[in-house]
């Protein structure tokens, strides 16, 4: 897939005031410190379409993209090390929870982990609780390029036996990305078209 158009629609808190139209959405969420600013503008070719910041938990709200007019690209909050308040954070965990459990356009989410890190905990139980609740969703291992490609190997090997150890009886579809080089831009791109190409429209309508 080329990217030939990307623009902002809408911010909002408030799940039912997501755009309406019959369109997939793909949502992508993690730490408030994994890149996800990072890696939507590499995947979309904008410098500055997702806004990054050296302050984690910038993204507060929903954000809707539409790509090439077809699909939406949904920047979540990120969770975790955000600086808010307990107050602030329950009211992100409400509202993203809304947004899953609610937002019938959604077709899958991905969910952004460090790949130099050890799996956390907090991702583990986010990841369990899209399963549980039936959820589509594919996981996207950012920041390679911090590592040589037998870490790399070594790393994402490690976090899949231990997701695999915990409830899932099959490796969840997940990519290897870096931002600053554009590693597993297209792949990732490939796997939205293929998605889109077999959605019935019709399944999208509220």
């Amino acid at each position: 897939m080329k990217i030939t158009a990307a623009e902002f629609v809408m911010s909002n808190s408030d799940v039912a005031k997501c755009p309406k139209e019959p369109l997939p959405e793909y949502a992508f969420i993690g730490r408030s410190n994994v890149g996800k600013s990072s890696l939507i503008n590499m995947l979309v070719d904008r410098k500055s379409l997702a806004k990054t910041s050296g302050r984690p938990g910038k993204t507060q709200l929903i954000n809707h993209f539409k790509i090439n007019k077809n699909w939406f690209l949904v920047d979540l909050p990120g969770y975790g090390y955000a600086r808010v308040s307990k107050k602030d954070k329950k009211t992100f965990q409400k509202y993203i929870t809304e947004y899953f459990l609610k937002r019938k356009q959604l077709v899958c989410a991905f969910v952004l982990v460090d790949i130099r890190h050890e799996p956390q905990p907090i991702d583990m139980e986010f990841m369990e609780w899209l399963g549980s609740n039936g959820i589509p969703f594919a996981i996207i291992f950012t920041k390679a390029d911090k590592l040589k490609s037998g870490a790399i190997e070594k790393n994402v090997k490690a976090y899949l036996t231990k997701l695999l150890a915990s409830v899932w009886e099959e490796t969840p579809p997940y990519f290897i990305t870096s931002s600053s080089k554009h590693l597993g831009k297209e792949a990732l791109l490939n796997y939205i078209e293929e998605i889109n190409q077999s959605l019935n429209p019709n399944d999208l309508i509220d």
